[in-house]
């Protein structure tokens, strides 16, 4: 089976193809020669999600998948949520948005957040959607060089390592992706 994995993100392709079975081709966007940016305009991130595997099927005719995710703080309201990429400004930078956040935490008691990733399917005229959550809390001060995003100043339930300290197949294991993804893979194989 090929399917278009829809981002242009090379650790998320990275993250997806360490999980999916070799029976499964990924296939990027750049491989089908999308080298646009997809619109992600909608104000949920199972919104974005939807957006873009559309976007792809009625663009370039390809059954797809796409992701979005975002971290939810509690006591932020569910901030920075499906505007995580963007949080500090329309550059992506991830320093700037983890700098951000940790100015909004300062003082702050309650440093209760998740990662919350959802995926949307289309396939053969199907929509389908899967999520996974990972519940954590945001630390102070950012420790790791591994993952991308908020993973250094972001420490899973259960653990005292980040995202960004643990191996890649942990992070799989108990992250967000991860979890939406072998639910994608079940699916599929079913």
């Amino acid at each position: 089976m090929k399917i278009v994995f829809a981002t242009n993100n090379q650790n998320k392709i990275k993250e997806v193809k360490a999980l999916i079975p070799s029976s499964i081709e990924l296939l990027s966007l750049e491989d089908i020669n999308c080298l646009e940016d997809i619109p992600e305009t909608s104000d949920t991130i199972e919104g974005n999600a939807k957006q873009k595997v559309l976007y792809i099927k009625e663009n370039y005719g390809y059954d797809c998948f796409a992701d979005d995710t975002g971290l939810e703080v509690e006591t932020l309201n569910g901030e920075p949520g499906v505007y995580s990429a963007r949080y500090a400004g329309p550059a992506k930078d991830a320093n700037a948005n983890m700098e951000k956040l940790l100015n909004a935490l300062e003082n702050k008691e309650n440093r209760n957040a998740q990662f919350k990733t959802v995926i949307a399917l289309e396939l053969n005229g199907t929509l389908k959607t899967f999520t996974g959550i990972c519940k954590g809390r945001i630390i102070d001060q950012k420790k790791g060089d591994k993952g991308f995003g908020y993973d250094p100043i972001f420490l899973p339930d259960g653990y005292t390592q980040t995202f960004a300290e643990l191996p890649l197949s942990e992070k799989n294991n108990i992250g967000h992706r991860g979890k939406a993804v072998q639910q994608l893979i079940k699916f599929l194989n079913s």
